[in-house]
C-alpha cells in the first residue's frame, strides 16, 4: 500500500500538515496517537503515566501492524517516538512513502512552549528536553524518511507544495 506517513519530531506539523494534506489529495487522515486513544480508551498521558512508556511504544507497533492491512490509501501521522524504534522501521517502509516534517529547535520550542499535555516533555528545562530528543532521533529519522520536509517559516501550503514535488 502507498500510503504517506509523515514523521518528525513533536511540534513539527504532523497532525496540522497530515490533516490539510490529506484534504488536498482527497484522502483519508490518521493519526497514529489519536487512533491509540481511541483502542484503548485512553489519553496518551495517561497511558505513559499508568503503564509506562515501553507499553505505548508496543501499541504504536501494534497500530502500523494493524495499518499494513488497510486498503485505502491515507496519509497518516505517526508519534515522534515511533521511528525510534527499530522494530518499526521495516512496518514504515512497507506501508509507503516517508516524509521526514523538519523543523529547528527554535522553531519547536516556540511551537511547544506552555504545551501541558506532550508526556516526554514533562519537568525540566523545555529547551534541554527538545535538543536531548532530537538528538537521540535525528539518526532513526533520516533511516525511515524516503524524503525531507523543510517547516521552518513555511506556511501550510508551502509544506504540503513541497510534499507533492517529493512523493
Amino acid at each position: 500500500m502507498n500510503h504517506i506517513i509523515l514523521i518528525g519530531f513533536m511540534g513539527s506539523g504532523k497532525t496540522s500538515v497530515g490533516k490539510k494534506l490529506a484534504d488536498t489529495l482527497n484522502l483519508s487522515f490518521l493519526d497514529t496517537d489519536e487512533q491509540i486513544e481511541k483502542t484503548s480508551g485512553m489519553k496518551i498521558a495517561d497511558i505513559f503515566e499508568k503503564y509506562g512508556e515501553v507499553y505505548f511504544r508496543e501499541l504504536e507497533t501494534e497500530t502500523l501492524k494493524n495499518l499494513l492491512k488497510d486498503e485505502e490509501r491515507k496519509v497518516i501521522s505517526v508519534g515522534g517516538g515511533l521511528p525510534v524504534q527499530e522494530r518499526n522501521q521495516p512496518y514504515l517502509k512497507e506501508l509507503g512513502t516517508v516524509v521526514f516534517l523538519e523543523a529547528s529547535e527554535k522553531t519547536l520550542i516556540e511551537r511547544l512552549e506552555g504545551d501541558t499535555t506532550r508526556p516526554m516533555l514533562k519537568g525540566g528545562d523545555l529547551r534541554e528536553k527538545i535538543h536531548m530528543l532530537m538528538e537521540q532521533r535525528k539518526t532513526a529519522y533520516d533511516k525511515a524518511a524516503d524524503c525531507h520536509i523543510q517547516t521552518d517559516q513555511k506556511n501550510f501550503e508551502e509544506i504540503i507544495e513541497d510534499i507533492k514535488n517529493e512523493i
